[in-house]
């Protein structure tokens, strides 16, 4: 059976339901999660819920981690978000709810290698990159911009790796170059022997892409299939206006897939 990967959920429930109604259509049963399970988005405590009832593993992500700890070089709406869904993981009355919760955030992993259940192909998995798992990006330009650092990342993936954080789906190979999924046949990268790939499978909640469409991507042996699905943008973006601690800019760009 094939996988489901999700990503960048970012307290986006409305995205997250109509991604996991998708693979459920789909008679998909495994599903991974990369990370930034919370973060920017209103709907925090449902999203956690969610993945840790759906989800065999996930990883931990930079806005996850700012929950638990501290947010890091985060912008000032950024940071705001995160000590707003801090508060909402504090408010909860239920003690024996509220912890569950922090120990769930607690165990994410920060990153995963394994072979898909279907192949022997490893897989590395990891929030952000190889070098820096929780934080660092890996953006399209790079193949064109940071040579030396896509070498050195592809020289830490024995052969494929699966990412999140930068919200943009699209597949990184160690030409180098990238290939977002509109320029793939069917919106699907088939494996090939004579080349690494970085696939970043976009995001549930946050799309940057120019696409407000929420995006995940399945992996199956020999290849990987990106889909990009409506949901109601429109209501989280309502959500988010109403709530004083999160910027309004965080629902204008959920409108425009920025």
């Amino acid at each position: 059976m094939p996988t489901a990967i999700i990503s960048d959920i970012h307290g986006n429930a409305e995205a997250l339901r109509t991604v996991l109604a998708d693979i459920d259509g789909r008679g998909i049963e495994r599903i991974i999660c990369l990370g930034d399970i919370v973060g920017y988005g209103p709907q925090p405590l449902e999203c956690v819920d969610l993945v840790a009832e759906r989800c065999a593993w996930s990883l931990i992500g930079n806005h996850d981690f700012a929950v638990l700890y501290e947010p890091t070089n985060f912008n000032p709406g950024a940071e705001q978000a995160a000590f707003w869904t801090r508060d909402q993981f504090d408010a909860e009355p239920d003690e024996q709810l509220r912890a569950k919760r922090y120990d769930f955030l607690g165990r994410l992993r920060v990153r995963v290698v394994e072979s898909t259940p279907e192949s022997n192909l490893p897989v590395l998995a990891v929030h952000g990159s190889p070098r820096r798992p929780i934080n660092e990006y890996i953006f399209p330009d790079d193949v064109m911009t940071a040579v030396d650092k896509m070498r050195q990342i592809f020289e830490l993936i024995e052969r494929y790796a699966i990412v999140g954080h930068s919200h943009v789906p699209g597949v990184f190979t160690d030409e180098p170059d990238f290939y977002p999924p509109g320029e793939l046949g069917s919106l699907t990268y088939s494996f090939s022997d004579d080349e690494k790939a970085i696939i970043n499978v976009g995001s549930v909640g946050q799309p940057r892409d120019h696409d407000p469409r929420a995006s995940y991507a399945i992996l199956h042996p020999d290849h990987v299939e990106f889909v990009r699905l409506e949901y109601n943008v429109r209501k989280t973006a309502e959500m988010i206006y109403k709530i004083d601690s999160l910027s309004d800019w965080l629902g204008d760009r959920l409108l425009e897939g920025r």
